[in-house]
Formats: C-alpha cells, sequence, structure tokens
C-alpha cells in the first residue's frame, strides 16, 4: 500500500520536475536537450534520486553541474507545488538507459549476432521496418 503512494508520488515529482526544468536560467542547461526518465523517492520522502537523460552526452557533466547547482531552486518550486510534509531533496543522477536500449536493439538487428531459433528458418528473409 505504501510503494503504490510513492509511486504515484515519484510521477508526480517527474511530471512536475519536467516543466521546471524549462524555466532555469543556468546557462549550462539552455543548451541541451535532457529528459527525465525516473524518480526514486526514499520512504521517508527525505530525498529523491532523479534520472537524467541527455540527448548530447559531450554537454553531460557540464548539464549535470548545472542541475546540481539549480537543486536548492528546483526544490523550492517542488514544494510550493506539490502538498507534501517534507520536499525531498533532490540528487540528481545521469541515466544512460536508453543509450544502452538503443544498444540492444541494435545488437538484435544484427543478423551476425542473433541467430535464429530454429535452424530451419535460416532461409526465411524477413523485410526491413
Amino acid at each position: 500500500m505504501a510503494s503504490n503512494r510513492i509511486g504515484r508520488i515519484n510521477e508526480e515529482i517527474q511530471r512536475e520536475l519536467s516543466a521546471l526544468l524549462r524555466t532555469v536560467k543556468d546557462p549550462r542547461l539552455q543548451g541541451g536537450l535532457f529528459t527525465v526518465t525516473h524518480v526514486d523517492t526514499t520512504s521517508d520522502l527525505r530525498y529523491a534520486k532523479v534520472y537524467i537523460s541527455a540527448l548530447d552526452k559531450s554537454q553531460e557533466k557540464d548539464m549535470m553541474r548545472g542541475l546540481r547547482s539549480a537543486s536548492g531552486y528546483l526544490r523550492r518550486e517542488l514544494g510550493a507545488a506539490l502538498k507534501l510534509r517534507y520536499t525531498p531533496e533532490l540528487q540528481f543522477v545521469a541515466d544512460d538507459s536508453i543509450a544502452q536500449g538503443a544498444h540492444i536493439l541494435e545488437m538484435l538487428r544484427d543478423p551476425t549476432v542473433v541467430k535464429p531459433a530454429n535452424p530451419a528458418n535460416e532461409h526465411i528473409i524477413l523485410d526491413e521496418e
């Protein structure tokens, strides 16, 4: 029952942070495209790990520094938007799960890596999507 509540709070924090990140004036965050992929809040609502995925990996370090410097502003605005007893302290973490998923998809599409499960079906040629 409590985990369901934490899950709803995680989704609400993710939604609010996605909207708030557009209002941050830090120049390190202005040029790059990034998204909040996941939020993981502790059960006592004191800390929240915010997983961020950047489109341009070369700007990722500067972007993370900008997010850490803006965490006080984001926490204050998040506290005003959400009606919780405690506003969690935000800890930003770089998330590379999108890049890993793209790599796995690329490997699955490579016929030299993935062999057919049934050797009798090797003659079948699948159409490209």
